[in-house]
């Protein structure tokens, strides 16, 4: 990863976490970067749970972009335990650069090491560039989501 670092989100980096999130057409009418207490709550409660993984992508000291990684252990595959990806923003000046590959790649490398059989994903129907982005990475549109067999 060169000059960039994947670690866990600290209560700082939110409001650039939630001005990622905001900046696209679908954020930009669910995300309310002017009010950051709900998101702070939301950090705690994440970073309570061992199964969550909110992290950052810092380069230069900056926070560039950010994912969720919830490990979901469950019954049905077998007993098979999954994750699931969400909440994958790349800042706007970084867009392009591979960023979101390594973010990714960093997801499904660490659900290997939780122990994961599958990774999954969900993209809204009108981000087609995401859809090609994720189809490239190998996940398949096999249901309302994508799914990526480990």
């Amino acid at each position: 990863m060169g000059d960039l670092e994947i670690r866990p989100a600290t209560s700082d980096d939110v409001p650039t976490i939630v001005a990622m999130l905001a900046d696209d057409p679908l954020g930009a009418q669910r995300e309310s970067p002017d009010d950051l207490t709900p998101y702070l709550t939301a950090l705690e409660r994440l970073s309570a749970d061992p199964n969550q993984r909110l992290v950052v992508a810092v380069r230069e000291g900056r926070v560039v972009g950010t994912l969720q990684l919830t490990i979901v252990p469950g019954l049905s595959r077998r007993g098979a335990t999954r994750s699931i990806i969400e909440g994958v923003r790349v800042h706007a000046d970084e867009r392009g650069s591979g960023l979101g590959t390594q973010l990714i790649e960093w997801a499904i490398d660490e659900s290997r090491r939780q122990g994961c059989q599958l990774v999954q994903l969900t993209s809204d129907k009108t981000r087609t560039d995401a859809h090609r982005f994720y189809e490239r990475l190998g996940f398949t549109a096999s249901h309302t989501g994508f799914k990526l067999p480990l």
